[in-house]
């Protein structure tokens, strides 16, 4: 099943499933009008959801989409593939990173750009940078669930773009409190899936999909999601450690990257400039100016685009 969000001027949008091809739709009603409320009630309104035939439904206008789930009550990402890691690390001289357990920080949830949306920030001096990931949504989780047990929270799995000011994260990093300015809202691809509607692309609670990434139109990274040294069913267990994670809770897996990057590319701005410093002990990429765009899709071996495309560009905050 895929679903998508479209506006209507409400907060949470008006909930819409989608064909398989990605160009029809059919409102889910009066009963289930957002992505929300029916994860809130995830049992009761997946057979009607589900009953619905979007094949036959009304064309879908990309323009309308909004980010899936618009709003969350809680957004946590985690950074768990191993050679982003490795490379920051030896790249910044920062001691190793206790791989033991899932790194992850919790994040801006009450708002997520939708996929064409302008993303208006502060200043290029910020050093804009984006980060192609994957992430899962969650029904209500008790407590101390399990890995084993988490599988079955997994609802719905999207595409994200975790934007970042890499100018900033380094102060922000040295008081111990964590990120606030450095991380602004993130963007999300307009349709969000269940875990079965990725096929083979689905394994061990890893997106096993090639994330394409352009920048200004040119090939930047294809890594493949399958690299996470966690999957997001362990990402869930250790987020629900102490406490309920309430339905509609997403869950990060950090920026896609792969052992291979010199093959596949990188998924986001900083990682390049780290293997640059390795190589030749400076970086000489820069991060976005105003008026760059990215375009992220996964891939399928059959080269079908199961959450379809973010397509952005990055513009300045106008004085008012």
């Amino acid at each position: 099943m895929r679903l998508a969000t479209r506006h209507d001027g409400s907060p949470d949008g008006e909930l819409v499933a989608v064909s398989a091809d990605g160009v029809r739709c059919v409102a889910a009603g009066p009963k289930w009008p957002c992505l929300r409320l029916a994860l809130e009630n995830w049992e009761q309104a997946l057979p009607d959801i589900a009953a619905l035939n979007p094949e036959q439904g009304e064309p879908l206008d990309p323009s309308t989409c909004r980010a899936p789930l618009p709003r969350a009550w809680q957004w946590l990402d985690g950074s768990v593939f191993p050679t982003h890691a490795e490379l920051m690390q030896i790249a910044f001289g920062l001691d190793p990173i206790d791989t033991e357990r899932p790194l992850m920080y919790q994040g801006m949830s009450d708002r997520f750009y939708g996929p064409t949306d302008e993303v208006v920030l502060p200043s290029q001096e910020h050093g804009i940078d984006f980060e192609g990931e994957y992430a899962v949504i969650v029904n209500q989780v008790p407590m101390g669930t399990s890995a084993a047990d988490a599988m079955d929270h997994i609802k719905l799995v999207v595409q994200l773009n975790d934007w970042s000011l890499r100018a900033i994260a380094p102060v922000e990093m040295k008081t111990g409190f964590g990120w606030v300015q450095a991380k602004p809202a993130c963007s999300m691809a307009p349709f969000a899936v269940t875990p079965d509607e990725l096929g083979e692309g689905w394994q061990d609670g890893r997106v096993c999909l090639d994330l394409e990434i352009e920048w200004n139109g040119r090939k930047f990274g294809h890594a493949n999601g399958k690299a996470m040294l966690f999957g997001f069913h362990e990402l869930v267990e250790h987020a629900a450690l102490s406490r309920d994670l309430v339905a509609g809770t997403i869950i990060g897996s950090g920026t896609v990257s792969n052992a291979n990057y010199a093959e596949v590319g990188s998924s986001c701005i900083s990682e390049v400039r780290a293997i640059e410093m390795i190589a030749d002990g400076k970086a000489s990429t820069s991060f976005m100016a105003f008026g760059d765009s990215v375009r992220m899709e996964a891939r399928t071996s059959s080269g079908s685009a199961p959450f379809g495309a973010i397509d952005q560009r990055v513009g300045p905050l106008l004085d008012k």
